[in-house]
């Protein structure tokens, strides 16, 4: 997400010509957006990240669940 915002601030600073980024190469400009693409594409698949949220999610329903129909189930 970092190398995102970091693009679009490069990027509008490179189109409205502000500061010392306008003198850069816009390969230069654009290497956040290539380093996120490369981090969500192929770092985050490769070492589980991207599972590991949805699973932890997904655990945090069922306890949410589990816990509401223990409080429903009247005591014996």
């Amino acid at each position: 997400m970092w190398f995102i915002l970091i693009g679009l601030l490069l990027l509008l600073m490179k189109w409205f010509a502000f500061g010392p980024v306008a003198d850069w190469s816009w390969w230069l400009v654009l290497t956040p957006f290539f380093l996120a693409l490369l981090w969500f594409e192929v770092i985050e698949p490769f070492f589980g990240l991207d599972k590991r949220k949805v699973h932890d999610e997904v655990e945090k329903v069922k306890q949410e669940r589990i816990r509401k129909q223990l409080e429903r189930t009247p005591r014996r």
